[in-house]
């Protein structure tokens, strides 16, 4: 009791009524809570500015992966073009292009090592960001190109190519008119050539991107006239890019590549003539893809000695002993394509 017979509350302190303990405790509490939300706030603004402005790593991989990986995609370039301006894209993305080495030379291909087992293997090569496959083919002879049926008017899927050619694997091959990602996929640009015949060409162009296999079963890869391709028996090809692997030197020695991360589709070859044909899984939870860079680096691991990028994204696929081994990102399953490398 209180000298005014009033019974003290047991919540009181320091003789301050409860209400005005609970008010202070609670105005306390919001403070700490408003200095916590500064505090993110702050740390998620340096960070931002530090990806917008700051020139070190690992700011500036972060800018690139960010920049390019938007850029080269279909319908989603607007993510680079929010917060940095073209000419600032331009300068990210031409600083991590890989380098051209030039043509590589067919003699360097050593077909007396060639495996004379005609096998293939299929090795898993994921790992932290992706989930791939790399089929080695033992024999570069059962290499070869197909193409649609319907070429110049719809593409085909790899299972359709399979089963139309007999072959036992199947990757997606050259680059094809797709405007805004919805085109019919039988329309390819460059040269398309198979078993000898110019299946396809642009027209007005005088120097074409080989993606090829020649008579002696090597993989070719250059910058080559009609006249050139002809000359050198040129028996398969497709046209694509870049090259990341030119007579055993890595095109990509500063930055990721240039191109983001993605699906890929690559093949190579070793210096004894095995054929390597590489799928990397992107755009999915499990899987996001690879940089360019990161593809080269798994067929150097594999001894690639030449490597050509093809066409990834929504087209890649693998084919292989009536599957389809890898996960297409795209939602409606395989795409129609209009190249396809094989193995018989």
């Amino acid at each position: 009791m209180g000298s005014t017979g009033i019974t003290r509350s047991s919540h009181s302190t320091h003789g301050k009524p409860a209400g005005v303990y609970y008010y202070s405790r609670e105005k306390s509490l919001l403070t700490q809570f408003k200095a916590r939300v500064f505090g993110v706030f702050t740390i998620f603004l340096l960070l931002f500015m530090g990806f917008l402005y700051v020139p070190f790593q690992p700011f500036e991989t972060l800018r690139s992966l960010w920049v390019s990986s938007a850029m080269t995609s279909m319908n989603h370039q607007y993510l680079a073009k929010w917060f940095f301006n073209d000419a600032k894209i331009q300068q990210i993305l031409d600083s991590n292009k890989p380098l051209v080495l030039g043509n590589s030379n067919p003699a360097s291909i050593d077909m007396n090592g060639t495996n004379k087992n005609n096998g293939t293997e299929l090795i898993d090569i994921s790992q932290s960001g992706f989930k791939g496959y790399l089929l080695k083919v033992n024999d570069p002879g059962r290499v070869k190109v197909a193409a649609t049926r319907y070429l110049g008017k719809i593409g085909e899927r790899a299972e359709d190519i399979a089963k139309d050619t007999g072959a036992v694997a199947v990757i997606n091959g050259g680059m094809f008119n797709d405007p805004q990602g919805n085109g019919s996929g039988g329309h390819p640009q460059g040269i398309l050539m198979s078993n000898g015949r110019i299946l396809s060409k642009d027209y007005g162009v005088s120097i074409y991107d080989v993606i090829g296999m020649n008579k002696s079963n090597v993989l070719v890869l250059g910058h080559y006239s009609l006249t050139h391709i002809k000359q050198m028996g040129i028996r398969d090809a497709v046209t694509f890019g870049p090259f990341l692997v030119v007579n055993g030197k890595p095109a990509i020695t500063h930055g990721d590549g240039g191109w983001g991360i993605a699906p890929r589709t690559a093949i190579g070859q070793t210096k004894d003539g095995t054929i390597l044909m590489l799928v990397i899984d992107g755009r999915q939870i499990g899987s996001l893809g690879a940089t360019l860079k990161e593809v080269q680096d798994v067929m150097l691991e594999y001894g690639a000695y030449n490597v050509a990028n093809l066409d990834g994204g929504a087209s890649t696929v693998l084919y292989y002993h009536n599957q389809i081994v890898n996960h297409p990102s795209s939602p409606y399953g395989e795409r129609h394509a209009p190249s396809f490398f094989i193995v018989k």
